[in-house]
């Protein structure tokens, strides 16, 4: 499966809001009695009394509805800027999570994007029923030491891939989601790959 495009335009997605908090950085900069320049020593300075504990790595992922029940590779962006797809010997059986520039873990807020494969020549891939989920299906993300991140399905939607919907993918949000993105509609064989994508939409189960 190939997501023609997409390293572009998740960057194009999140420089902007790394735009405003550089601007949040300026005008801290300039406030304060004694100038510009103590206010930005001064905020460089600060450090937060708590602690934060980060959310742990993806590791398996499980689809009890469609029987999936897969490891998961770390993806990045491919050398022409688009997104990684699995790659490897056992890449039709494995799924993967985008780590990359911007890239959300599963159970942060913010999208955190899951990429399978659909099918390959010789059978059905990690993805093949991912068309087949429904509102209030389950999806679990199991964390590297065990703890679980719970999801649910919202809807699941097919996108010409000349109009991939991005903001709605990879857009930062106030809550964790998580977005579950295969190939899917026609195959184009001059192409060599699927017109569409199937991307399932799901929120963090309460």
């Amino acid at each position: 499966m190939a997501v023609a495009l997409l390293g572009l335009l998740v960057l194009a997605g999140c420089e902007e809001p790394r735009a405003r908090y550089a601007g949040v950085a300026g005008t801290v900069s300039t406030q304060g009695q004694d100038g510009p320049a103590a206010g930005l020593d001064a905020a460089r300075d600060f450090r937060s009394v708590r602690g934060y504990r980060s959310t742990p790595a993806p590791a398996r992922l499980e689809i009890p509805r469609i029987g999936v029940s897969t490891g998961l590779q770390r993806l990045g962006q491919a050398k022409d800027g688009t997104v990684e797809v699995p790659r490897g010997p056992r890449k039709w059986d494995t799924a993967g999570w985008y780590a990359g520039p911007g890239g959300t873990r599963p159970g942060d807020p913010g999208s955190a994007v899951i990429l399978g494969h659909v099918d390959s020549r010789s059978g059905p891939a990690v993805f093949y029923r991912l068309r087949e989920l429904r509102p209030g299906d389950r999806v679990e993300v199991v964390q590297a030491g065990g703890a679980r991140a719970s999801f649910t399905i919202d809807r699941v939607e097919r996108y010409p891939k000349r109009r991939f919907p991005t903001d709605d993918v990879y857009y930062p949000t106030l809550t964790p989601r998580l977005r579950l993105v295969t190939c899917g509609g026609e195959f184009d064989r001059a192409a060599g790959s699927y017109r569409d994508n199937v991307i399932a939409f799901a929120s963090l189960s309460p």
